[in-house]
């Protein structure tokens, strides 16, 4: 049976001959044949070539997901068993995740499945699908998940607000197995408790890893603040790498509860720890005026900047808390700095930390630019996957 095909506007097909994996809906010209969301429609460009096959979903602006670029490629039960062993296998033979026992086996967009996440924490994969696509073909990508990962608890947790640009309703249900209390992971020297169901994105910021293991070489002997700490992960390492002293600062009682919980996991002493529930930007306007210093800052707060029309008010915010934060650093001090919004390039955000600092008085250098860990992979074709960017300051 013949596939609905899609035909593009004339000159809009650059992008998908560079391989990005997004069709937008002005791009889209006309639909020949019948799609249901989730349906495999072949896209050709304005003069008919062939161009690959996607998903069609019509409730969304991204109105084609790309599967594939190859000629006589097939999308069915054996493509993403294929696919999804492919990007497993690529994890366990990291030799950057050889310390851990927690990974993102799939990202989605960057190892060919749009909408796709998977991460293992220790026996338990947790799995979101976020498009309608991987909505469509969800007993697959279940099949492909349970024989390519030798684990025995399967959580699908397809939350994310994102799924309602899809048409999608929310669903969390467990597939496999139950889920152990509580469910410890192993990250180089310290183990983390992470919350599978309530917590956040999967339950834990896989994507932080190797920015939180920048603690072992920066936190000995230091006075540490970690604002929008969550479940405590960079102060935790921080407590494990000899930090003086830790403040976890967030706005959740819950994770903060965990971050306490966390010092027990790891046998640290609680006494060097301050656990403050408070709002980071009014918490950091009041340390000022306390002139309390630190010699080591996080700042990991979560996405200001949603879309292009919260830009203006999402920038304000991330120079506010850099403003803030700057001068509460001892001379000589250290800024880890972060941005997990999309819509802020890189370039922008070192604009934003740098105007901070001007109008902070401080001097920066900028040692390192921080991303995702590498099992959070971003194509060449496909720059949106770079979602976090991050700087690595010495302040003077």
């Amino acid at each position: 049976m013949s596939l609905p095909q899609v035909f593009l506007r004339a000159g809009r097909d650059a992008s998908l001959r560079r391989r990005h994996p997004w069709v937008f809906t002005g791009a889209v010209a006309e639909l020949r044949g019948r799609a249901a969301p989730g349906d495999t429609v072949a896209v050709h460009c304005a003069k008919g070539e062939l161009l690959g096959l996607g998903a069609w979903s019509p409730a969304s602006q991204i109105r084609v997901r790309m599967w594939s670029f190859e000629a006589g490629e097939h999308i069915d039960e054996d493509f993403f068993l294929r696919r999804v062993m492919h990007a497993v296998s690529q994890r366990l033979a990291d030799p950057w995740l050889q310390d851990t026992n927690a990974r993102r086996l799939v990202n989605g967009e960057s190892d060919g499945l749009p909408g796709v996440i998977a991460d293992q924490y220790d026996n338990v994969v947790v799995m979101q699908l976020l498009s309608a696509g991987a909505e469509r073909w969800r007993d697959a990508l279940i099949a492909a998940l349970r024989a390519s990962v030798a684990c025995e608890v399967f959580l699908e947790r397809s939350d994310s607000d994102v799924r309602a640009k899809e048409g999608l309703a929310p669903r969390v249900v467990m597939v496999a197995g139950e889920l152990p209390a509580p469910l410890l992971i192993r990250e180089g020297p310290v183990r983390y408790e992470v919350d599978c169901q309530e917590g956040h994105k999967t339950g834990f910021y896989l994507d932080q890893r190797d920015n939180r293991a920048l603690m072992d070489q920066l936190a000995g002997e230091a006075r540490v603040l970690n604002c929008f700490a969550y479940t405590g992960g960079f102060g935790v390492r921080a407590l494990a790498a000899g930090a003086q002293s830790v403040v976890q600062l967030d706005a959740s009682a819950p994770a903060l509860a965990c971050a306490q919980r966390q010092l027990e996991h790891n046998a640290l002493a609680a006494q060097r720890v301050e656990h403050v529930c408070a709002n980071a930007f009014g918490w950091l306007r009041e340390a000022r005026q306390q002139r309390r210093r630190f010699d080591v800052v996080i700042l990991d707060p979560p996405k200001f900047v949603a879309g292009a029309a919260q830009l203006r008010r999402g920038t304000r915010g991330y120079k506010d808390i850099n403003l803030q934060a700057l001068d509460l650093i001892a001379p000589g001090g250290w800024l880890l700095t972060f941005s997990c919004s999309g819509q802020v390039e890189p370039r922008l955000f070192q604009k934003i930390v740098a105007d901070a600092a001007l109008d902070a008085g401080r001097e920066l250098s900028i040692v390192r630019w921080l991303h995702q860990s590498g099992d959070h992979p971003v194509t060449a074709a496909f720059p949106e996957g770079l979602y976090l960017k991050g700087l690595l300051c010495r302040v003077n």
